[in-house]
């Protein structure tokens, strides 16, 4: 008999960064990190497992996944039967509704809606800590994307201490946006997982991020409490440019930014000098994404749009509920 489960999950943006793994096959941070989650841009996952199928069987946006995706999720899925104690092989349809060139990686909102698509479909019953932790197996964001609003990951130090938990902001997330400035949509010369390899591994700076992550995380909960947006941004800015400086330090050196990578930081300060307060951050990309109140959003946009094409500038407001089952 065939067993099945919907859930859709948003994809998230981190304020204070996850750089680098203390667990390459756990996926174990070296460091806490806390996100935002975005209404904007999110997966939707239905699985259904019967004994009928011999092979898992993956299909992205419609179309049967090539051999490497489908290997990665067979993989999951692997992970998935282990937890459940079962041999059922599924069939996992995914739609992502996150714009790739954007540069948001979409695995944090795929495997947070594959994990709980799975739990609803086996009737696993796992709290949102075990569903954070099972999401964390495929991508380590994924285990903020179970929760809406603000969530922190704490690194722990094996499989069972690693997840995430919701940060209660007192209904912030309300009144906050973000926006993505898109700078290049090409592959990146250097991945994700190579960069932090590399740079945990080489980099003389590294130390000194480990050294300050904690207590940035203490700052933006500081901020969070007495909804300081001006003492929020400051700390996720030098969150972001202290997570790109370590990579300088790496042997050899490289780096995500480019050119209008600047240029929109530049666009960033001179808001804030109009009286219009956003704080920028960026991912292991070049691209740009600007934490902005809901109120300015619109004039903070039009500022782009003096240098951006309106096609590289998207937005999206954030989310306060977390990943959810569709019936």
């Amino acid at each position: 008999m065939a067993k099945s489960g919907k859930a859709r999950a948003h994809t998230n943006i981190a304020l204070i960064k996850y750089w680098g793994k203390a667990d390459e096959k756990l996926i174990i941070p070296m460091n806490n990190s806390l996100s935002v989650s975005l209404e904007k841009f999110y997966t939707e996952t239905e699985v259904t497992f019967d004994s009928d199928y011999q092979n898992d069987q993956f299909i992205l946006n419609g179309e049967e996944a090539n051999e490497k995706e489908t290997k990665k999720i067979q993989s999951y899925m692997d992970i998935v039967r282990e937890v459940a104690g079962t041999n059922l092989h599924a069939r996992i349809d995914s739609h992502n509704f996150v714009p790739t060139a954007a540069g948001l990686a979409s695995s944090a909102s795929a495997y947070a809606a594959l994990a709980a698509a799975c739990n609803e479909a086996l009737q696993l019953r796992l709290t949102d800590k075990d569903l954070s932790r099972l999401a964390r197996r495929g991508s380590g964001s994924a285990s903020r994307s179970i929760f809406g609003g603000f969530a922190e990951w704490e690194k722990g130090h094996d499989d069972e201490t690693s997840y995430a938990h919701p940060v209660d902001a007192n209904h912030w997330e309300d009144d906050l946006s973000m926006i993505f400035v898109v700078i290049n949509n090409q592959s990146k010369k250097v991945s994700s997982r190579s960069g932090m390899s590399l740079t945990r591994d080489t980099s003389r700076f590294y130390q000194y991020w480990l050294d300050h992550v904690d207590e940035d995380i203490a700052e933006v909960k500081r901020a969070m409490s007495s909804k300081d947006f001006k003492h929020l941004g400051e700390v996720i800015e030098a969150n972001g440019l202290r997570m790109h400086a370590t990579n300088l330090g790496a042997q050899p050196p490289f780096t995500y930014l480019v050119q209008e990578s600047y240029d929109a930081m530049a666009i960033v300060h001179k808001c804030r000098e109009m009286g219009l307060p956003c704080y920028f951050t960026m991912d292991a990309g070049p691209n740009v994404k600007v934490l902005v109140e809901k109120k300015n959003k619109q004039a903070v946009i039009e500022q782009f749009k003096k240098q951006f094409d309106d096609s590289k500038i998207i937005a999206s407001d954030i989310i306060a509920t977390g990943v959810e089952i569709i019936k």
